[in-house]
């Protein structure tokens, strides 16, 4: 059964999530997704006074990290829900956020040095459109960081265990079956690389977490 990403349906889901999502990320991972977003960033190895894209930014850990330890770079964060990027302005009153499609960006070409995406590619529809418009406003030689669930091990499986257990007196249960469900039907590591190579990128370094469950691949465009 494969699940179903309409857009207006996915920007829905993630408004009615957002009041607890940060409560919740860290229930399911025990506070180590924080950590796992700063150490995938600092393999970027980003250099000072560059331009930097956070896409599907959700409440702005990434945008958050980047700015703390890059204060010299400048960084947009943008997300589809309108919600999330209310709290991400709370969380970081003095960055810069916007609402929009990964789809169709409002960008102009080469415009960035980086872009990150953290655990939000498997929630996007049209795959292909995202990758297409992420290498147009990319510079040449700039990096694109993916970080999401990657390996179907062990792992993953005790994390799906105990996200199902976690997860399932909440309000928002049947939101999480579909977190579950979108992990399983999404590409693992090796399988992404492929289609974002067919885009225009190469890989350049691959970092897993938890023994692969989780998963980084920092991609150059060429």
């Amino acid at each position: 059964m494969n699940t179903d990403k309409n857009p207006q349906k996915i920007k829905s889901m993630f408004n009615e999530i957002s009041p607890h999502y940060d409560l919740m990320n860290n229930l399911i991972s025990l506070g180590s997704h924080y950590i796992i977003k700063f150490l995938a960033i600092r393999k970027l190895e980003i250099k000072p006074r560059s331009n930097i894209l956070d896409l599907c930014c959700g409440t702005g850990d990434f945008t958050r990290i980047i700015r703390k330890f890059y204060p010299r770079s400048k960084v947009i964060g943008l997300d589809f829900s309108p919600e999330m990027i209310k709290l991400a302005k709370i969380k970081n009153p003095k960055g810069a956020f916007i609402q929009g499609d990964c789809t169709d960006l409002p960008f102009g070409e080469r415009e960035f040095n980086y872009i990150t995406m953290g655990f939000g590619l498997r929630n996007i529809e049209n795959r292909e459109s995202a990758l297409k418009e992420i290498h147009r406003v990319l510079d040449k030689g700039g990096k694109f960081l993916h970080l999401d669930f990657g390996y179907r091990n062990i792992f993953s499986s005790i994390f799906d265990l105990f996200t199902y257990l976690v997860t399932r007196f909440t309000q928002n249960k049947e939101h999480y079956k579909y977190l579950l469900q979108s992990k399983k039907e999404f590409p693992e590591p090796d399988e992404l690389i492929k289609e974002f190579e067919q885009q225009g990128f190469k890989c350049v370094k691959v970092c897993n977490y938890f023994f692969g469950a989780i998963s980084a691949q920092i991609m150059e465009k060429v």
